[in-house]
């Protein structure tokens, strides 16, 4: 099914960029960003569209029997992700489309308040917890903590796990929202990370959760098709809230979430260069620990091309994929 969402999305990606672009849907550039940054003003943005339609409707369908008998509890939970998905990918689609209303006739376009925003995202993280701990049947691996390498779970008290549960869900969607400022970056990272957790999850008999991961990689491939460099359409926060979102909570569904620091070692460098630069900025009066945050700029200012960070991360993605799988393995 990957294959075919693939197929599907390359055709019908044009004539979305080109819509896009008639609507002017354009993003707005950091000003602080270098000229190779500056001249993609106003390529179109919410290109999360791309992948959260297909992906929602191919989902859905293939599921649809099942959700109506409820003969099988797994593929009613599949809603849950999907809820997830939908549910972030339409934040970020207000958010980015504030920023794009903001913007006209402005220099530069801020979206909502981040407050808001963060707000928001936890009260949509923290229903899909809750339905996730309290559901009964179809979260297998819900309420547990799986340990790599021992081979054993702890069991955790909804409680526990619900706060826990919310934190990953909120963390990653913004890991990913991080992520994505480079033209390819964010979808090849998020795509080696569906792979990962589709292989985990058809080791656990989780085909539902499988079918879901591998459409979601061919859903990323077929928008890297448009935004590789130089991108002819951006995700945005449509689709990086999205497919973070999303991936936290499939990595909570295969209850492998220890791993999911290995498995999206780059979402997570990202967000901690953030954190680091922020708190350093402050404790020493102005001084910055990187060049410019998030990390990938960093790497820029030093001197590598657009295309070599992205390159080199999604090796570094990719292998840290290798290492999450062989882990949940042993």
């Amino acid at each position: 099914m990957g294959v075919v969402t693939f197929i599907l999305c390359v055709i019908w990606g044009g004539p979305f960029v080109e819509l896009l672009r008639r609507l002017r849907i354009g993003k707005q550039i950091r000003i602080e960003l270098s000229e190779g940054h500056q001249v993609k003003a106003g390529t179109p943005t919410m290109g999360g569209l791309m992948i959260v339609f297909p992906v929602f409707a191919i989902v859905f369908g293939l599921n649809l029997v099942s959700v109506i008998r409820g003969t099988t509890l797994s593929g009613a939970s599949i809603l849950l992700p999907l809820f997830v998905m939908v549910s972030f990918a339409l934040l970020g689609a207000y958010d980015d489309w504030e920023g794009i209303r903001r913007s006209r006739g402005r220099p530069r376009g801020e979206g909502i308040s981040g407050r808001v925003k963060l707000a928001l995202q936890f009260v949509l993280a923290l229903a899909a917890s809750t339905i996730m701990s309290l559901y009964d049947g179809g979260f297998q691996f819900a309420n547990q903590i799986n340990v790599p390498l021992l081979n054993f779970a702890i069991p955790l008290s909804p409680i526990l796990y619900i706060p826990i549960a919310t934190i990953i869900i909120v963390g990653f969607s913004n890991a990913t929202n991080l992520t994505d400022g480079m033209d390819g970056l964010a979808g090849i990272i998020t795509a080696s990370a569906f792979a990962a957790y589709g292989i985990i999850a058809f080791l656990q008999g989780q085909i539902f959760l499988v079918q879901l991961c591998f459409i979601l990689v061919g859903a990323c491939f077929a928008f890297l098709w448009y935004n590789a460099h130089p991108a002819q359409m951006f995700m945005g926060d449509t689709g990086s809230l999205a497919l973070g979102a999303t991936l936290g909570t499939i990595a909570l569904m295969t209850g492998q979430w220890l791993l999911l620091p290995v498995i999206a070692i780059v979402p997570v460098a990202e967000a901690l260069s953030v954190i680091f630069q922020v708190t350093y900025y402050k404790r020493t009066g102005g001084k910055r620990l990187f060049r410019m945050s998030p990390l990938h700029h960093h790497f820029e200012l030093l001197g590598w091309s657009e295309t070599q960070v992205v390159q080199r991360f999604w090796l570094v993605g990719l292998l840290a994929a290798i290492v999450g799988v062989a882990l949940a393995l042993i």
